[in-house]
This record gives C-alpha cells, structure tokens and sequence, in this order.
C-alpha cells in the first residue's frame, strides 16, 4: 500500500495513542475528522492498519521475567506443529521459524525463575524438541511496534 507523509503522521500519532479523535488527529495533521477518518479507513482496508489494541506491560501484571528461547527441532518439523504446540502457552508471548542453527525463537514471560524453568522444561518435552537454548533479558532497551519505512 502507498502512503504519503500524510498517512505516516496519523499511523506515527496512532501508534503513540490509538484512542485520538479523529478531530484531534486532524488538528496535528491539518486535516478535518472527515477527512482523517476516510484516511484511517483507507489504512485499515488497505491492511496497514491491522487494528487497534492496548499496550500492556508485562512487569505491571506480574510477569517480572523475560526471556528468548531457541527451539532447535529433532527433524523437520512443520511450523504449524511448533505453533500449535506453543500456542497453548499463555507465557509465549511471540513465536517465530527462524533461519541459522534454531527451528524457532519463542519471546516467553513468567512470574518468576521457577515460572520461566517450569515452562521451558515443558517446551522441551514436547516429541518434536531435540534441545532448547534459552536466554534472558536484563533490560529491555528498545520496544516499539513497526512503522512506515520511509523510502
């Protein structure tokens, strides 16, 4: 999809907020709420906006560790076997095949270490896992969700 400067400040003000008014939006952007809203709906039937939703911090719920974890396969396992199998995993915040050594990389919370090694042991033991290779995070440096590239 194709977006001007325009589309790129209303995407860049939705991510910072997505509860903005339309009104307010257009008084950051130079536009009406009509014409902000027409703008938005294009982006979402469009697909660069896929939806709006609330930002939660992990720590503030209670999931005070963090941590990646490698998956490495015993045979070619299909995506869709590694996703159903981690998918019933609430902690399993992200789930990615990846190319290099791993089969996956998974993004996992927990409420504690003995959380976080219950969990991965469980991972582990699924038919399809030769080994995991797990690491944690210290300190979060960078978070933030895709924006446009600018060409």
């Amino acid at each position: 999809m194709d977006l001007d400067g325009l589309d790129e400040q209303i995407i860049a003000l939705l991510v910072a907020d997505s509860r903005r008014t339309y009104a307010d939006l257009g008084d950051e952007v130079g536009l009406s709420a009509p014409a902000v809203k027409r703008r938005v709906d294009r982006l979402r039937s469009g697909g660069a906006v896929a939806g709006f939703t609330v930002r939660l911090d992990p720590a503030a719920l209670g999931w005070s560790v963090e941590g990646y974890i490698e998956l490495h396969c015993v045979t070619s396992t299909p995506p869709e076997t590694i996703r159903a199998a981690v998918a019933r995993f609430p902690e399993v915040l992200e789930a990615s095949t990846v190319s290099g050594e791993a089969d996956a990389v998974l993004r996992l919370v927990a409420s504690d270490m003995r959380h976080f090694e219950r969990v991965l042991e469980q991972i582990g033991a699924e038919p399809f896992v030769a080994r995991t290779k797990s690491v944690l995070v210290l300190s979060p440096l960078i978070r933030r969700p895709a924006a446009p590239l600018h060409s």
